[in-house]
């Protein structure tokens, strides 16, 4: 497999290009992340950028140890930054470079490729991610067979519509490749469809 991490760079630079293109409006569509808008999930992903370690170590002092409200906190307080300085984190090579602790390159691979899915799909745009990158991602998924994020593949085959791939036996789900990564990751499609919780 090519370097995950490779991918990372082109995934969050085609999701500024993107943003950049499009109407104002677009940061302002409910993404694919509970509660949170395409500027909350922008916000999100370009923390690394931000935040020092040791300020990081600060939030998470503030957040009681919780990093998920530590998220919630950023993403809310952040995404009020001008869109110009969201879209120059998206492209900064800090942001390109990073990996979250104990992740790795498979990990920043799923971070950008996720989050940015969770953009794309609810603005009805193609992933941002390169193809490979979703396939593999499809592959790492489903070879965790859905535990990553508690989803239930049992008595499911899962097959993409825009790619040469398809996993497992059973009834089928057909979608774009990317919306199936977001199916695996435990979101809920724009038209109602998600994999069943463990």
């Amino acid at each position: 497999m090519t370097d995950p991490q490779s991918w990372v760079a082109p995934t969050y630079t085609r999701l500024a290009d993107l943003l950049d293109a499009g109407p104002a409006a677009a940061w302002d569509t409910p993404s694919l992340c509970d509660k949170w808008l395409v500027r909350h999930v922008v916000a999100h992903v370009t923390m690394p950028v931000r935040l020092t370690p040791e300020r990081f170590g600060a939030e998470m002092a503030a957040a009681g140890g919780d990093f998920a409200v530590l998220s919630d906190t950023v993403a809310e307080r952040d995404s009020a930054l001008p869109a110009a300085d969201l879209l120059a984190q998206l492209r900064s090579p800090r942001l390109h470079a990073w990996r979250p602790p104990g992740g790795g390159e498979a990990g920043a691979l799923s971070h950008a490729v996720i989050h940015s899915l969770d953009a794309t799909v609810a603005l009805g745009a193609p992933p941002a991610a390169p193809a490979e990158a979703v396939t593999a991602l499809l592959g790492m998924l489903t070879a965790a067979d859905g535990s990553l994020f508690g989803v239930d593949l049992s008595g499911a085959r899962l097959e993409a519509s825009d790619a040469d791939w398809s996993w497992g036996d059973g009834t089928l789900v057909r979608a774009g490749s990317g919306e199936l990564v977001s199916l695996l990751s435990g979101r809920t499609l724009p038209d109602g469809r998600a994999l069943p919780r463990r």
